[in-house]
Parts: structure tokens; sequence; C-alpha cells
């Protein structure tokens, strides 16, 4: 029998309420040792809530019973909803302590209770998490999805028809004698390539799902004093770093996570680049410039920053970056007047040129619209369908395909099975959920087997 846990649901610290849960076989033992009465199952109720042992008062509190398995982990569950006072807290848990059988719940243990018992699959799990991690509209829109089980009913479908597709083969390897439709090779080889086909589509989605979770990288990247740190402020309308005349001041990369149209970006500031044995020998500012450039490679848009006096001699260094990644090119530290940038042939005709002071916020505005455009072109088609969101599901997906593939191409009934069955434990995987008895289940309802 598993233990009975306990812990804060809500975060630490000086509140107006506290949450504290509590799951397990002796759940109720709480309402018997600690509560003035129990509650009806589902319904708040107010009670007085005491010390197990000398029964002095510790709050009076909303209380919720949740009798399994009607609940959140499957079990029996007790919420108390306290007045959110450090002391309140730390008296309910010290009390709750004092319960035999009872103990501190650990990391996610009241998550993975409801994953045991079936309550959620390992994508709902991951869904539930993504969304207390949310920071944007559309991160949140697409973490109730896969906590609604939108990926996971896509999965189970694929799953569905593969087992169907194992159904008819092994029928076939099993039950030669028997009276089976015709042409059974050629619809599994059919529905085989189908199903690749369907899995490869959501394979070749551009990582949006990933890119959604992790937000959309944009680095600033450019010669020193170029204007980059300043930049970096007046973008996140706050001062992040450290603004300063003496080359070299970042020496390693500054974060910002932003908001654009309601999806997350991280936007970083770099250290200058410059070519390193003609200008610098310190260690740090190189180990900058290495991580700069590291960084700035992964990134999936470059704003790349000079100073206007020096346009028609741009740093070779950050021209490197440019040539194989989406960049927009920034002349910074305009006084108004308007250059003709149509002059600048080091730069490749379809990168866009915006001329701005980070300083005094001249073309700010156009740079954040622009910024916001770009965003919403390469993330605003997610969200309207389940996707892939985290690597593991890629992996599995991956995997998935290429034993289809290996089964599309070979005639041997028996060796051909065995890569189906390699494709639906590798969906299994991702769900959580392996389950050999469908496959029988299907074998005996289609095919009556022993009519």
């Amino acid at each position: 029998m598993s233990e009975t846990i306990f812990a804060l649901s809500t975060a630490p610290g000086l509140a107006g309420v506290a949450v504290i849960r509590v799951s397990g076989p002796e759940a109720k033992m709480v309402w018997e040792k600690m509560c003035s009465h129990q509650p009806k199952p589902r319904i708040a109720s107010l009670i007085k809530l005491s010390d197990p042992y000398d029964q002095s008062e510790i709050d009076r509190c909303l209380g919720l019973w949740f009798p399994g398995p009607a609940s959140f982990t499957g079990e029996d569950v007790v919420e108390l909803h306290l007045h959110g006072g450090r002391a309140v807290v730390n008296g309910a848990i010290e009390a709750l302590a004092k319960l035999p059988g009872f103990r501190p719940a650990e990391a996610g243990e009241f998550t993975r209770r409801a994953f045991n018992n079936d309550k959620l699959d390992l994508t709902e799990v991951e869904g539930l998490s993504d969304l207390i991690a949310a920071e944007t509209e559309a991160q949140r829109k697409q973490a109730i999805r896969q906590m609604d089980g939108e990926l996971s009913r896509l999965i189970e479908g694929w799953r569905e028809r593969l087992i169907r597709i194992l159904a008819y083969l092994e029928a076939e390897i099993d039950f030669p004698d028997e009276e089976l439709e015709e042409g059974i090779s050629e619809k599994v080889k059919h529905n085989i390539v189908a199903l690749i086909s369907d899995v490869n589509q959501h394979l070749e989605d551009g990582h949006k799902g990933e890119r959604l979770r992790d937000g959309f990288s944009i680095a600033i990247v450019g010669p020193p004093n170029a204007g980059k740190s300043s930049l970096l402020n007046a973008l996140a309308r706050r001062d992040v770093a450290i603004v300063s005349d003496v080359a070299g001041t970042t020496r390693d990369i500054i974060e910002v996570h932003l908001d654009l149209s309601g999806y997350p970006v991280l936007l970083s500031d770099t250290a200058g680049l410059r070519d390193l044995e003609l200008h610098t020998t310190d260690g740090v500012e190189l180990e900058g410039i290495r991580r700069a450039k590291s960084h700035a490679e992964s990134a999936d848009l470059l704003l790349a920053v000079f100073d206007i006096k020096d346009y028609e001699d741009l740093d070779s260094s950050t021209l490197k970056l440019l040539e194989n990644q989406d960049s927009l090119v920034l002349l910074n530290k305009c006084d108004g007047k308007i250059l003709d940038t149509n002059s600048l042939p080091v730069l490749k005709s379809q990168m866009e040129i915006l001329q701005i002071s980070a300083k005094t916020g001249y073309g700010i505005d156009e740079l954040l619209s622009l910024l916001n455009q770009t965003v919403i072109d390469n993330m605003g088609n997610i969200g309207s369908s389940s996707g892939i969101t985290r690597q593991r599901h890629r992996s599995a997906l991956q995997d998935t395909s290429n034993a289809l593939s290996r089964a599309s191409l070979i005639d041997l009934p028996e060796l051909c099975a065995e890569d189906l069955r390699l494709a639906t434990r590798h969906l299994g995987r991702i769900t959580g959920k392996v389950d050999v008895e469908d496959l029988l289940d299907v074998i005996f309802r289609d095919f009556c087997i022993g009519k």
C-alpha cells in the first residue's frame, strides 16, 4: 500500500490563500484527527483545523474531500484552503507530519500518482507541466490542448491503425488455412505507406511546437560599441544590460524574455565581435566572443547592429554570421538623417535594413513592429492543431517512421511484422501506454478464428 503524502500546492510566501494537498489511503485521517467535521465529497466546507495531539486550533479554513478514484491522483484526496500566512502554513504542515503513515511529497509525486492510476498519460502530464510554466497566450493554448489529450488522441489514433495493420498481418502468418480476405498483403503495404506519410507530416513541422515552448530566439550581434546593450534595454523597456563606451563591456550572454503578439521571445545581447588577433588578448573577452558566435549560430533571427558612422566599413566578423541565417541589419546611433543604404554592397540584397537610435528611441517602434510580424510569420500557425512539443516525442516518432519504412520494403511477413511491432512500441513510449492485449482483441474480433 502506498504512503499518504502531503505538500503545499501553492507558491510559498505571504499570500491571501494557501492550498495544502493530501493524497493516499489514509487521507481521510485528516478529517478524523484534525478537523471539526468531514465535508461532503467535492463540496467546500468551512472547518476548524487543529493539531492532532493537543487539539490547539491552527486555522479556520475551507476543506475539500475527493474520495478516490474520482480525484486528480485516483486516490483519496484532501485539500485544505488556508489563510496564507507563513505561521499558518507551517503549523498545518507540522501537524500533518504527526499523523501516522503521512510524509511530505516529493517533487511531482501527485502527478506521478495520477499517471500510475491512469488519470493522465505522459503527454497530458507534460501538458500540465507546460501550462504551469506558460508565460504567453500561445504557450498557454498549446499546453491546454496537450493537457486535454489532443496529442494523446493523435498518437493513439496512429497506434490503433498500426495495431489493425499488424493484426491483419499476424492473421495471415498464424492462420494461413483460414478463409481470410483476399489481397491482405497489398492492403497492409498500402496502409503502412499511408501511416508513414501522416507521421512524417508531423515530423516535418520545423520544430514549431518545441520552439513555442522554449521561445523564438533572437540574438543581438555586432562589433563593440555599436549599441547592442542599449538596444536590448530599449526593447526590454528597462535597464537590463550595462551600457558603457568602453569596448568589451559585455562579456557573457544576457537574456531577456519578451512577449510579442502572445508568443515567447528570448532576446539575447552578446559580446562585441571583432578581429581578435588585431584588437584583444583579453582571455575573458575572447571567451565572450566565442560564446557570442556559438549563441548566434543557433538563433532563429539575428539583429546585426552597427554604428551608422561606420556603415561603409561593416565588421567582417559579424558579416560572416549573416551569410546563412535570417538577419535584420540595424544602423544605430542615427541622428535623424536618413542615409542611402542601397550603397552597401557587402550586405545580401534581401536583408532588411533599418536606421535606429537606441538612445533616443528613433526607429524602435518600427523595429518592434517588424519583429512582431517576423515572430507571427514563424510561429503564427502554431496552436491550431496538435503538434510535437518535446524532443522525446520527436525521437519516438522518428523511430516509428524508420520502423514503418523498413516494414514497407520487406516482403517476408514475419520480418515485416517485427518492424510493425517495434513501431507500435515506439508510439507507446510517447503516451506511456504499451498494451499487447489490444492486438489480440482485434485479431479475434475481426477474423473469428476457430469458427
